[in-house]
């Protein structure tokens, strides 16, 4: 009996062993065999189409890129970024920006531009609002994916076979939508009011998306911008009850988990129109939050967590007037920071990002067939 005890126990723990290894092993992109990746979205994902489009920003020169190479890629950071993470984890190379018309674009495209809103250029300017840096919105890069799809397929069954294998990430978008109208003076009224518009432009690029064969679908939602130095600055209060247990800046968040809110609803309305499409919501906001509790075990300087790396002046280290550029000192170590410039976050954070995220959407892809 002692001997039959034993040879069920052995198996009892072979089997916990086979199952969490497999558990373990399904966390990763590579296993939902991706051939290619199509990313929209902002500045958290261009990895070179606003520098191709305006080679006169700032994003075109140094310090931007240091940790990646001798001159800048076009990413809004001191290195990789989440969707860089993402492709390296589905083993596919990094994804060219699409305005790179000599790069491969086999496994994948990057229509991001940084500065981009959801909302069309037009919209915004009756609204007496505008970018600062393009004029490529949402919709403008639905027509870049459109018109590269015209060259990939003849017709939609012909794409939906050869995209049935993709990953589609549409977004981050909408956050720059907000922050211009939040630097330009609006209530926090006035921009929740433009929360509606903004998500219904994003169901309809997703339902675009979708249209032309997109099986798996991640719509991201926005970060706490109230943990950022380039908002901590402008609306720094002594007022101590403006802040959350982070120093972040309760309003401000809660405008994040708004929209947040209205992008989930609008996913579930996908869902139900959509029964055989996968579509995720990525949880950019906990990402980042999951950071800010874990900090230090991560190896963030515990008083560096919400400065920026490039930037000078004020309790934040960011002045408005004087953002990261050329002339602009840099930490001696971006990856003790979590914000690179005020704006944007250095690559050790978006590759922190990128592993909870991961972690968090694998286990709800269903295995291609």
């Amino acid at each position: 009996m002692a001997t039959f005890g034993k040879t069920v126990l052995l198996r009892v723990l072979v089997l916990i062993l086979v199952l969490c290894c497999s558990w373990s092993d399904a966390y990763s992109l590579k296993h939902r065999k991706f051939d290619q990746i199509y990313q929209l979205g902002d500045s958290i994902s261009d990895t070179g189409n606003l520098i191709l489009e305006n080679p006169n920003t700032r994003f075109s020169h140094l310090p931007y890129g240091k940790s990646l190479s001798k001159a800048p890629t076009g990413r809004c950071s001191n290195g990789l970024l989440m969707i860089d993470y993402f492709a390296l984890d589905a083993r596919l190379p990094l994804l060219n920006p699409y305005l790179n018309k000599n790069a491969s674009k086999n496994h994948g495209v990057n229509f991001a531009v940084a500065g981009a809103t959801a909302l069309p250029f037009e919209l915004l300017l009756t609204k007496n609002l505008s970018s600062f840096s393009t004029n490529s919105s949402l919709d403008h890069q639905l027509s870049w994916m459109l018109s590269h799809f015209s060259t990939i397929c003849r017709n939609q069954i012909e794409c939906r076979n050869k995209l049935r294998n993709a990953l589609f990430i549409v977004g981050e978008i909408g956050g720059n939508d907000y922050n211009f109208a939040l630097l330009m003076g609006r209530t926090f009224q006035e921009i929740k009011d433009m929360v509606p518009d903004v998500v219904q432009t994003i169901k309809r690029v997703v339902e675009k998306v979708i249209s032309h064969g997109a099986t798996r679908v991640i719509v991201p939602g926005n970060i706490p911008i109230g943990c950022f130095p380039l908002f901590l600055t402008i609306f720094q209060t002594n007022d101590t009850t403006a802040y959350d247990e982070h120093r972040c800046l309760k309003d401000l968040n809660a405008l994040a988990i708004y929209h947040n809110h209205q992008i989930k609803r609008v996913i579930k309305e996908l869902r139900n129109e959509n029964p055989r499409t996968i579509i995720l919501y990525g949880d950019y906001y906990n990402a980042f939050r999951w950071i800010l509790c874990r900090a230090s075990n991560l190896g963030f300087d515990e008083d560096s967590l919400q400065k920026s790396c490039c930037g000078i002046g004020g309790d934040y280290n960011f002045d408005l007037k004087n953002i990261c550029g050329p002339e602009v000192p840099v930490c001696p170590n971006p990856n003790d920071h979590i914000s690179w410039d005020g704006v944007h976050l250095t690559q050790n954070a978006y590759k922190f990002m990128a592993h909870w995220l991961i972690d968090d959407i694998v286990p709800k892809l269903r295995c291609i067939v």
